[in-house]
Order: structure tokens, then C-alpha cells, then sequence
């Protein structure tokens, strides 16, 4: 694989890291703050629906812009929005600066993919979108436990001027070894939402929607699920994260995204199930943990290739969709999520994550037909 990826790749650590480490600094907040665990987690839900939203509406804004100059220009106010993150002084202007850290990450991640499957042919794409996604994974395994570890050893705001320093690394890469990249794209915001038309392309959304809202509504309120440290059980799941979407994307490449997908999210809804049993004690929970997040991630690689496929003329686009869709699943999470942990406690995160497990399954049987041939580069979705 080209380094280029490799800086690609850090671009989408430091996003992951500011985006999935608010999930282990929610006790710390609620606590300094004086708000309920379930508020605290509205961090990572503004965050999510500011991205879903704003996603589209740059990436017409800024598509007459080489896709280096956008990869910068959305690093550098990822590390603004995690700076004043850092330094605000209440839980009402936190909210509103993680709209800001959320505009950056919309335009880094999906232009991310984007460049990197102009930079390889078709039969690396698999490859090449895990290696560069595979950021998003390592941030699980480092970034976001490191950052956990530092919320409670040197207060939450700590692990935010990690993210900033992380955003400030990507961004050097990228200035480095990325190449003056110019993919076409339509500036009209109505073409972005073109792809929409098409059912093939709108399931592959829909599924994207509900393996976010189904494992995440978990995962963003772990430390009031678990009693075991919850900084391991991260680490674990990120572990696994990083192998599931390293051997996704071989995997993918070998006999096409169809098996994963279904592979993935049978495999991530029977751990979710399981949840209770990563409290009989931490070498268990750290097992349970990794198996989670390798089967959880097994999928990403899959479901960006599918997208690949489905609209091979308007890749930009479809991989921006596909972004959105995510990150309207981590809405969800984090508000269905909050609500159950408010009305139920740890059973009704568990069943409600279980359950949305069992929908994307059921979903994705009647929208994700088999194909009487093993795919390569042409798939069907």
C-alpha cells in the first residue's frame, strides 16, 4: 500500500479519537459538570447529528477544492473545535463546540476514502478503504483508551488537547505525502442527495444507519454498563476493531462484502446480547470486548466498497452519504440510548441494542440479495 494511505489514515485517527472518546469521559464530565451520565452522552450525539447534517452541505460548498487543501483546512478546525472544547466553561457552550469539531471531521473522513480509492486500482480498493479507515479502529484501540485513562487521571479536558495534538499530526502528514488530488463533483447541495433515488444505494444507507444505532447505543454508555476498568474494555474493543477491519478488507477483496456484512452483524448482535457477561470479571469482559469490536468492525471496509459500487461515478458523494447515514445512526444511539439508561438502567441499553441488532439483520436479509457469483470489482448492492 502507497504511504499516502498511511497519512490518510492518521487524518481519520485523530477524527475517530475526538469522536468516540467523549464515550469514556462521560462519567468524568457528569461529575465535574453536576449532569446526569445520560446528558453527558448528548456530547457524542451533537456530534454525531451536527456531522450527519453538515456533511452534504460542505462537501458541495467545497468541491471546486483540491481534496488535499479540504483535508487540511478540515484538520485544522478539528483541532479548533477540540480546543474550545477544552476550554469551555460550561456544558451549554460544550455542546455548541463540538458542532464545530463535527464540521471538521466531515471533511476529513469521507474525502479520506474518497482519495484513497483514486490512488489504488479496483482490485486494492478493499484494501486500501480499510488501511484508511483502519484509522478510525486504532483510535479505538489507543486513542480513546489513552484519552479515558487521561480523563481520570488528569481531568477530561486532558484527553481533548490530546485530540487537538492528534488533529495536529494528521495535518502535517497530509501537507507531506498527499497528492494535489481533484476528484469531479457537482457544487449544486441537491446533487448530493441524488444517489437517494436509488433503492439499491438508499439500503445500503439504511443498513449503515442501524449497525451504528444498534452498537453504539451501547458503546457510548459502556462505563455505566460495565464494572470492570473501563479504559481495558476499550483498549480491548478497539484491539478488535483494528483486526476485524484489517481481515474485512482482505476478506472483502476475496469473496465481496455480502458474507461479511451478514457475517458481521449477526456476530456483533449476539456479543451485545451477551453484554452481562463482560461483568464476571476482566480477563472475560476483555475477550467479549475484542470479539465485539473485530465483528462490529468487520463490516466498515464492506459496506465503503458496496457504496464504491454503487455509484463508481460519484464516489465523493456516495461515500459522503454513507458517512451521514453513520453518523445519523450515532444520533440515535445516543439519544435512544440515553433514554433507555434513564427509564431502565443497564437491561434496557442491553435489549434496546440487542433488539436494533436483530432489525439491521432482519433489514438487511430482505434488502441485501445474494448474487450467483462470486463478485470483484462489479457488486451488486
Amino acid at each position: 500500500m502507497t504511504p499516502k494511505l498511511y497519512a490518510l489514515a492518521l487524518g481519520n485517527f485523530a477524527v475517530g479519537t475526538g469522536m468516540f472518546v467523549t464515550a469514556g469521559l462521560v462519567l468524568p464530565i457528569a461529575g465535574d459538570l453536576d449532569i446526569s451520565p445520560s446528558a453527558a452522552g448528548q456530547l457524542m450525539t451533537v456530534f454525531a447529528l451536527a456531522y450527519a447534517l453538515l456533511s452534504p452541505v460542505l462537501a458541495a460548498l467545497t468541491a471546486k477544492l483540491s481534496k488535499r487543501r479540504l483535508l487540511l483546512i478540515g484538520l485544522g478546525v478539528l483541532a479548533a473545535g477540540n480546543a474550545l472544547t477544552a476550554l469551555s466553561p460550561t456544558f451549554g457552550l460544550m455542546l455548541g463546540t463540538r458542532v464545530i469539531a463535527a464540521a471538521g471531521a466531515a471533511m476529513v473522513t469521507p474525502v479520506a476514502s474518497a482519495v484513497a480509492t483514486a490512488l489504488v486500482g479496483p482490485e486494492r480498493r478493499g484494501r486500501a478503504l480499510a488501511l484508511v479507515m483502519g484509522g478510525l479502529t486504532v483510535a479505538s484501540a489507543i486513542g480513546v483508551p489513552l484519552g479515558t485513562w487521561m480523563g481520570g487521571v488528569a481531568g477530561w479536558r486532558s484527553a481533548l488537547w490530546l485530540v487537538v495534538g492528534l488533529a495536529a499530526v494528521g495535518f502535517a502528514a497530509v501537507a507531506l505525502v498527499v497528492p494535489d488530488v481533484r476528484l469531479p463533483a457537482s457544487t449544486r447541495i441537491r446533487d448530493r442527495f441524488t444517489p437517494l433515488a436509488d433503492r439499491g444505494v438508499l439500503a445500503v444507507l439504511l443498513t449503515q444507519l442501524l449497525i451504528f444505532a444498534g452498537g453504539f447505543s451501547a458503546y457510548t454508555y459502556l462505563g455505566s454498563l460495565i464494572d470492570v476498568p473501563l479504559a481495558a474494555v476499550l483498549w480491548a474493543w478497539g484491539v478488535g476493531g483494528v483486526v476485524g477491519n484489517a481481515v474485512g478488507g482482505r476478506l472483502t477483496d476475496a469473496y465481496g462484502p455480502r458474507r461479511m456484512v451478514f457475517l458481521g452483524i449477526a456476530g456483533a448482535t449476539v456479543l451485545m446480547a451477551l453484554l452481562p457477561v463482560a461483568n464476571l470479571n476482566l480477563g472475560v469482559a476483555l475477550v467479549w470486548a475484542f470479539v465485539w469490536g473485530a465483528l462490529g468492525w468487520l463490516i466498515g471496509p464492506s459496506q465503503q466498497y458496496r457504496t464504491v459500487a454503487a455509484v463508481p461515478g460519484n464516489v465523493p458523494v456516495g461515500l459522503g452519504l454513507l458517512a451521514s447515514s453513520q453518523y445519523l445512526g450515532l444520533f440515535v444511539a445516543g439519544i435512544a440510548g440515553g433514554l433507555a439508561l434513564e427509564w431502565y438502567g443497564r437491561t434496557g441499553v442491553i435489549v434496546l441494542a440487542s433488539a436494533l441488532g436483530v432489525v439491521t439483520l432482519l433489514f438487511t436479509m430482505a434488502t441485501y440479495p445474494a448474487v450467483t457469483r462470486r463478485p470483484k470489482t462489479d457488486v451488486a448492492v
